[in-house]
C-alpha cells in the first residue's frame, strides 16, 4: 500500500436539513493557504514518482506525440468575402487564427496566441468578425481560467485597438450591423483574491462602442430580480432586432426576448437604465417573446416580424416553427419542419431560404435541407457514421463548410454548394496511422429499468473479440449534451495498444431529446449511474471484457459519474479515472458558476434535493475500509468552473478510506483549468500519464 501524504482530518460537522454531515477536509477549499499548497505539492510528488517507475510512460508519450502531430484546421467563417479560420500545424500549443481574401489566396496570420506566453497557457477562446470583415473581436483566457479578456483587431492592419473588455465568460459577442460596436455579457468584478472561487451572479449585457474604454460601455439589459440568469445578446442579420437569450443557470429551457433597434438605441437604453432598480423598469425596452422558460427556443433567422424558431415546445425532439412576433401565442405558430424520431441538434438558414437541419440519429449525424415551406430539398451526403459540425454562414451565403469526424477519422472539412448540394473535400488531415485499421460498431443494451441505451465500441482490426480485452468505458450523461463519434488522439493510441474504447450514450445527455435529458436530472439522476453500471455489466456479460480488465473514465459531470459509480459499485471496475469532477454534491453551488448546475442536480438548499444529492455524492459515500479500484483523479489548479477542491477533498477522503494495494492518486496540473485552451504539450503529458496509470492497473500488455 502506498504511503500517502498526511491529509489533516478535522472533526467538522454541520447540520443540514436535520442531518449531520461531516466535512473533514473543508480546509482544502482554501486554495491559497500554505497547508493546501504543501498538500498539492506532496500529492503531485507521490503521483509523479509512482508513474515514473512504470515502464511504458515515455513510450506512450512518444506515440501520443506522433499521433497528435497532424495539421488541424477550423471551419472557415466568411464575412464580406474574407475568410477566417484557425489552424494548428500539429504540436503547436495553441491554434493560430488566419484570414484570407479568397479561398485561393495566401493565409495571413491574424493572431498567434503562442507568442503571448512562454508556456503556451494563453488561449484564443472565441472570436467574432464584424459583418464587413474589417474588424474582429477575440477573447483570450489565461492558465485555463473561464475568465476572458476581449480585444478588437483591425484585420488588414493586423493590430489591436486600445481598449479591452474584462470579466467576461462568453464564447462570442454580437456585432451591430454597422460594425461600430458589439453586445457582450459579463459579470461584475469579483473581490480581490476571490477571482477563482467566489460565485458569479447577475450577468449583464453591455454594448461596447469601438474605440472607447470599457468604462464607457452601455448597460443594455440586466435582471437584479434574477441573480441566476445567464444572459446573452446578438443582432439579427437585418440589423432590426437585438435578440436576448435568458436561461436559469445551465437549464436548457430558456426565455427569448428582443429589443427593436429601430425604436431604441444603446444611448437611449443607457439613459433609461441609469437608475433602474425594479425588474419592471429593467425590462421596459424589452419585449419578452417567450418568458415561461417551459422549452428551448433558438432563433434561426427572420423575415421582418416573422421569426423562424427551433424549439422543443410540444416536440421533445425538436421542430422548426414560424412565429409572428405580433401574435406569438403557440396556437398561431406555423410548423415548418415537424418533429420526427431523430433529434434536431442545430439549424442554419442559408442560400436565402434554405434550412440546413442537423439531426442526431442514434447519436450520430445526418443532415437534411428544407425550404421555408417545409418541403424537403435534399439530404447532404456524409462520408460515413460520425459527427458533423458547421454549416455556418450568413443568410445569403450560397456556400458553407462542415467538418466530419469519427472515432478513427480526425476532422475533415468539406465545402458545400448549398444551391446544388454538391460538396467536396476541402481539407483532409494527414495522420500517422491508417483510419481503415479501426472498426466501430454500435450496440444497444438494457439499463436497470429496462431502458434501451446505445453505446459505441471502437477497436483496432486484429483485436481478438473472442477473448476479454482491456476496455475503457467513457460516459458523461448530463446537461443535454450528446456524446457522438469524435476523434481523439488519446483514444486512438489506446486502441492501437489493443484496448477497446467504449462510449455510452447515457440518459441526461442530448441524444434523444428533452425526455431523455430530463430522465437523467435531479431526482432521476440515479438513472445515469444505473445506465453506466449496466453498460459495464453488459460488456462483462457478453465477454468483451472482465472486471479486472475494465476501466471507466469521464470529466466534469462525467467525473461525478465515475465518482458515483465507483462508490456504488467498487467491485465492478478494475480502474477509474475521474477528471475535473463535481464530487461534493452538497457544496457545488457555492463556488464560481456551480449554482448554474442546479437545473441538472437540484439545490442542496432544498430539503428534498439535499437528501437525494446525499445518496450519491461521491465525497460523502466513501466507505471506510473498502477496497476501491485503482483511481487517478485529475484537475487543474486554475479550474474556476468545477472548483478544484472537489477533487482535493475526494482524493484525501479516498486515500483515508481505501484498504488494499490499489493506488489512489491525484494529478494536479498547475496553470491549468477545466480543459478549454489547455496547451498541446500539457494534453500529451496528461494523456500519457492517464494511459500509463490505467495500463498498469489493468495489467495490460499493449500490442505492438
Amino acid at each position: 500500500m502506498l504511503n500517502y501524504p498526511v491529509s489533516r482530518r478535522d472533526n467538522f460537522v454541520e447540520t443540514l436539513h436535520g442531518t449531520d454531515v461531516a466535512d473533514p477536509y473543508r480546509w482544502l477549499e482554501d486554495l491559497d493557504t500554505d497547508e493546501t499548497r504543501c498538500w498539492v505539492e506532496r500529492q503531485n510528488q507521490l503521483t509523479d514518482s509512482y508513474l515514473a517507475k512504470l515502464p511504458l510512460r515515455e513510450q506512450i508519450r512518444e506515440r501520443l506525440e506522433e499521433v497528435w502531430n497532424y495539421t488541424r484546421m477550423g471551419i472557415p467563417e466568411e464575412r464580406s468575402g474574407r475568410y477566417f479560420f484557425t489552424r494548428n500545424d500539429g504540436l503547436q500549443n495553441q491554434n493560430i487564427l488566419y484570414w484570407m481574401d479568397s479561398l485561393d489566396g495566401k493565409p495571413n496570420v491574424l493572431l498567434d496566441p503562442n507568442e503571448l506566453s512562454v508556456d503556451g497557457t494563453v488561449a484564443l477562446i472565441g472570436y467574432s468578425p464584424s459583418d464587413d470583415g474589417q474588424f474582429l473581436a477575440y477573447g483570450l483566457a489565461t492558465a485555463g481560467s473561464d475568465w476572458q479578456e476581449w480585444h478588437i483587431r483591425d484585420v488588414k492592419a493586423g493590430r489591436d485597438l486600445d481598449e479591452q473588455i474584462e470579466w467576461a465568460k462568453t464564447w462570442s459577442v454580437g456585432w451591430d450591423r454597422e460594425g461600430e460596436g458589439f453586445y457582450y455579457s459579463r459579470f461584475d468584478k469579483p473581490p480581490k483574491g476571490e477571482e477563482y472561487k467566489s460565485a458569479n451572479f447577475f450577468q449583464k449585457i453591455y454594448y461596447h462602442r469601438k474605440g472607447t474604454p470599457q468604462s464607457d460601455d452601455i448597460l443594455i439589459y440586466h435582471r437584479p430580480d434574477h441573480r441566476d440568469w445567464y444572459l446573452s445578446g446578438y443582432v439579427t442579420e437585418d440589423g432590426r432586432y437585438l435578440i436576448i437569450r435568458a436561461s436559469e443557470g445551465t437549464s436548457r429551457e430558456n426565455g427569448l426576448f428582443y429589443q427593436d433597434l429601430h425604436q431604441t438605441s444603446p444611448d437611449v437604453a443607457n439613459a433609461d437604465s441609469a437608475n433602474r432598480e425594479s425588474s419592471d423598469a429593467v425590462g421596459a425596452l424589452t419585449i419578452e417573446l417567450f418568458n415561461q422558460f417551459d422549452a428551448a427556443y433558438s432563433l434561426v433567422g427572420n423575415d421582418g416580424p416573422t421569426f423562424y424558431i427551433h424549439t422543443n415546445h410540444s416536440a421533445p425532439r425538436g421542430r422548426i416553427v414560424a412565429v409572428d412576433i405580433n401574435t406569438p401565442q403557440s396556437e398561431a405558430w406555423r410548423t415548418i419542419v415537424p418533429e420526427c424520431s431523430d433529434t434536431i441538434e442545430q439549424v442554419s438558414l442559408l442560400n436565402g431560404s434554405q434550412l440546413v437541419v442537423r439531426y442526431l440519429h442514434n447519436a450520430h449525424s445526418r443532415v437534411e435541407i428544407y425550404d421555408l415551406n417545409g418541403q424537403a430539398i435534399r439530404s447532404v451526403d456524409l462520408p460515413g457514421i460520425g459527427t458533423v459540425s458547421g454549416f455556418h454562414g450568413q443568410r445569403e451565403c450560397r456556400e458553407t463548410f462542415f467538418q466530419f469526424s469519427s472515432f478513427s477519422q480526425p476532422g475533415a472539412i468539406y465545402r458545400v454548394n448549398v444551391e446544388t448540394g454538391e460538396n467536396h473535400l476541402f481539407h483532409q488531415p494527414e495522420v500517422d496511422f491508417d483510419p481503415g485499421e479501426f472498426i466501430t460498431e454500435q450496440i444497444f443494451y438494457k439499463s436497470k429499468d429496462g431502458t434501451q441505451v446505445p453505446m459505441f465500441l471502437s477497436y483496432k482490426r486484429g483485436t481478438d473479440r473472442n477473448q476479454p480485452q482491456p476496455t475503457f468505458l467513457y460516459g458523461y450523461g448530463g446537461f443535454n449534451i450528446p456524446l457522438t463519434p469524435n476523434f481523439s488522439a488519446r483514444n486512438l493510441v489506446w486502441m492501437e495498444m489493443g484496448g477497446i474504447f467504449v462510449q455510452a450514450n447515457l440518459r441526461g445527455g442530448g441524444e434523444y431529446g428533452k425526455q431523455w435529458y430530463k430522465d437523467g436530472t435531479k431526482e432521476q439522476k440515479q438513472n445515469v449511474f444505473d445506465d453506466f453500471i449496466a453498460a459495464a455489466e453488459h460488456l462483462i456479460r457478453c465477454g468483451a471484457t472482465t472486471t479486472d480488465k475494465l476501466a471507466i473514465g469521464g470529466g466534469s459531470n462525467g467525473g461525478l459519474l465515475v465518482g458515483a459509480c465507483m462508490t456504488q459499485r467498487p467491485d465492478l471496475f478494475g480502474a477509474c479515472w475521474a477528471a475535473v469532477g463535481v464530487l461534493d454534491m452538497l457544496r457545488f453551488h457555492l463556488f464560481t458558476v456551480g449554482w448554474g448546475w442546479i437545473s441538472d442536480y437540484g439545490s442542496p438548499d432544498e430539503p428534498s434535493d439535499f437528501h437525494n444529492l446525499l445518496t450519491y455524492s461521491p465525497y460523502h459515500n466513501l466507505t471506510q475500509g473498502m477496497a476501491y479500484p485503482a483511481t487517478l483523479i485529475t484537475t487543474g489548479d486554475h479550474d474556476d468552473r468545477v472548483f478544484p477542491a472537489h477533487s482535493f477533498k475526494f482524493a484525501a477522503a479516498l486515500q483515508h478510506a481505501t484498504r488494499g494495494d490499489a493506488p489512489n492518486l491525484i494529478r494536479i496540473t498547475t496553470r491549468a483549468g477545466h480543459g478549454a485552451g489547455k496547451p498541446t504539450s500539457m494534453l500529451i503529458e496528461e494523456s500519457a500519464d492517464i494511459w500509463t496509470f490505467l495500463i498498469d492497473a489493468l495489467k495490460m500488455e499493449p500490442m505492438g
